[in-house]
Order: structure tokens, then C-alpha cells, then sequence
């Protein structure tokens, strides 16, 4: 069906283009999608990359991508965040990424997110486990939320919404130990699959911010739902956890 080793190659060499102008940005062109959502350069190049190799060699797939939409086939069809954590991106802060997925009748049944700052390629195939670095991962082992290192993130803010993300955030921080909001939500789903953080939410993303988190995050053992514990990719509500602290965590939400 697809190439693993294809496939790490052509997103790292998007991860190089996107370095480039990672590394010079007092010359990037940032401009405003709304008053809190930003795009680059980057963005859109890295994307057109993206678009372009992944049809050259599977023409049989559609594209979704953030910048550029759908094209006309989205029944099999390429899942792209070309730069997840533009704003971190265009700061110079390192935690952002690469995500792609590929979605066939439905289901996602690949997806990478590669971070090129930090150097940390994560794939998985549905079935086949997930990975770091060529590396096999897999979700922490902690069981009391007491002792648990959490991840969030706030783009209902981003939209204004008076339904948000904070009284959930005091509730939930005051009963665990550490606390994270590092701005790119593929990045922060694959710190669950490793290991490094023990859960993670986050509401009112889109599809491609966390389609092949999530599948990676499946792959080494985390519990995917959304905020009443519904298993599956809800973007609108999104709840990733090792499993072992889910059913403290379920009813903070």
C-alpha cells in the first residue's frame, strides 16, 4: 500500500524546507488567518511539498491540507498540518511539527508527525505498533493522577469561545503534578505515546491536528476518546491518556 521508509523521506525532507526558514525568521512573512491564527511561508511551502510528492507517488489518494483544502477525491485522501504550532514555529520555540495521516474508507491507517527542531520522526501503521526514531514506544505506566504529568492546550481561546478550556485546566492542574502547554497538539499526543506525558486533551482542533497523533498514540497503547469516553478521533473533543489514569481523569472533564 505505502512505503515507510518513502514516506520518512519525503516528510523529512519537508521538515529541512521548513528549517530553512526556521532558521532566518527575521525575514519570514507571517501573516493572519483571524486575529489569533497565524500562517507563514512555511506553512504554505511545506504543504505544497507535501501536496506534490505525496501525489506524484500515490496519485490514488486525495489531499486535505490546512492552507490549501480538499481536493476532489476525500474518500481515500492524505491528512496534512503542514506546521502544527505556527505561532511557536514563528518564535523561535522548538515544539512544533510535521503531521500526516492517511485516511482509507474512514479510518486512519498511517500517520507521522515529525518534529524537525527537536530531530524526533513518529510513525505508526495501524496494527504494527508505534515509533520513535526507529524505535518501538509505548505509554507510561503511571496509575494515580496525583503523581500524573498532564498536557493541554487552549485553541478554543484562539476562537473565542465562551465554552473553554480553563475552568477544565485549574480543576484538572490542582490534581496532578505537572503540567504542560507546549502548542503544537500533534507533538503533545506523541509525548503520550512515548511515554513523556500521561495524558492529554484538548477541544475545538481540526482533523489534521491530530489524525496521525492519535493513530501513533493507539499504536502504543493509549486510550483515545473524547470528553464522555466515546473511543475514536473527535477533534471537536479530544482526550488521549495512558490508559491506567483514564477513568480518574474522564470525570475532570
Amino acid at each position: 500500500m505505502i512505503s515507510q521508509p518513502l514516506l520518512e523521506r519525503i516528510i523529512r525532507e519537508a521538515g529541512d524546507i521548513a528549517l530553512t526558514y526556521f532558521r532566518d525568521l527575521k525575514h519570514l512573512n507571517v501573516d493572519k488567518k483571524s486575529p489569533r491564527d497565524f500562517v507563514t511561508a512555511a506553512d504554505v511551502a511545506v504543504e505544497k511539498f507535501l501536496q506534490t510528492k505525496l501525489s506524484e507517488n500515490y496519485p490514488q489518494y486525495g489531499f486535505w491540507g490546512e492552507e490549501s483544502g480538499q481536493s476532489e477525491n476525500q474518500t481515500n485522501r492524505w491528512i496534512v498540518d503542514p506546521i502544527d504550532g505556527t505561532h511557536s514555529f514563528s518564535r523561535g520555540q522548538y515544539y512544533w511539527s510535521i503531521s500526516v495521516a492517511l485516511e482509507i474508507d474512514g479510518e486512519i491507517v498511517f500517520g507521522a508527525v515529525y518534529a524537525p527542531a527537536l530531530d524526533d520522526y513518529y510513525c505508526a501503521t495501524k496494527d504494527e505498533g508505534a515509533w520513535r526514531n526507529g524505535k518501538p514506544i509505548s505509554v507510561s505506566d503511571l496509575d494515580e493522577l496525583g503523581d500524573a504529568m498532564i498536557g493541554t492546550g487552549f485553541a478554543c481561546l484562539r476562537s473565542y469561545l465562551e465554552q473553554n478550556n480553563l475552568e477544565r485546566f485549574c480543576r484538572i492542574a490542582q490534581l496532578t503534578t505537572g503540567q504542560r502547554r507546549l502548542g503544537s497538539a500533534a507533538v503533545d499526543i506523541c509525548l503520550v505515546a512515548d511515554g513523556q506525558l500521561d495524558a492529554f486533551w484538548e477541544q475545538e482542533l481540526n482533523l489534521y491536528d491530530v489524525a496521525a497523533g492519535a493513530l501513533i498514540a493507539k499504536e502504543a497503547g493509549a486510550t483515545v476518546t473524547d470528553f464522555q469516553g466515546n473511543a475514536g478521533i473527535f477533534p471537536k473533543q479530544i482526550l488521549v491518556t495512558n490508559g491506567k489514569i483514564f477513568n480518574q481523569l474522564l470525570p475532570l472533564m
